[in-house]
């Protein structure tokens, strides 16, 4: 996966998508969310995340406490110690992790608290859940980090035209 490349074609294309979510806005919710979710299928039959794993290597998942918990049991840790270690609040107030690429990313790509990965890596990119209206903006945001909902979007391009 060449990402220097997925990001200049990202964006070129943000307007595009941009224009696109608001089209998007205008669908029944129901239609949507199973548009998203074939659409999902469809794409990441095709995908390896192994050979991209941009989204461990750009952004930090939001971390739940339940998150924190599972992870420090995981390293023999308590909670606020894993905190101190290696997250902080951002300007929501939720928790991220301190630094980018992730610290649990191997070079091979792989995670290595994948059995035990916060909610958000679980969902991530978030395109085959219910109330897509709901998260379309993010899932915009998502099209420059992840290179299916780019694709995603780019179908969509062609199947929701004016």
């Amino acid at each position: 996966m060449d990402l220097e490349n997925f990001k200049n074609k990202a964006r070129s294309e943000y307007a595009n998508h941009k224009k696109l979510k608001g089209r998007l806005r205008k669908i029944k919710p129901k239609v949507l969310d199973q548009k998203f979710s074939e659409a999902h299928d469809e794409q990441f039959e095709k995908m390896d995340c192994l050979e991209c794993a941009n989204c461990c290597k750009t952004t930090s998942p939001i971390f739940i406490q339940t998150d924190i918990d599972r992870l420090a049991k995981v390293f023999r840790m308590k909670s606020s110690e894993f905190i101190d270690t290696y997250l902080h609040r951002d300007e929501e107030g939720d928790f991220v992790l301190n630094s980018s690429p992730c610290p649990f990313l191997g070079e091979d790509n792989k995670c290595f608290v994948y059995e035990s990965r916060p909610k958000a890596c679980r969902e991530y990119p978030h395109t085959n859940r219910k109330n897509i209206h709901g998260i379309l903006n993010l899932t915009l945001k998502n099209t420059m980090i992840c290179p299916a909902v780019h694709e995603i979007f780019q179908v969509f391009l062609k199947d929701f035209r004016k």
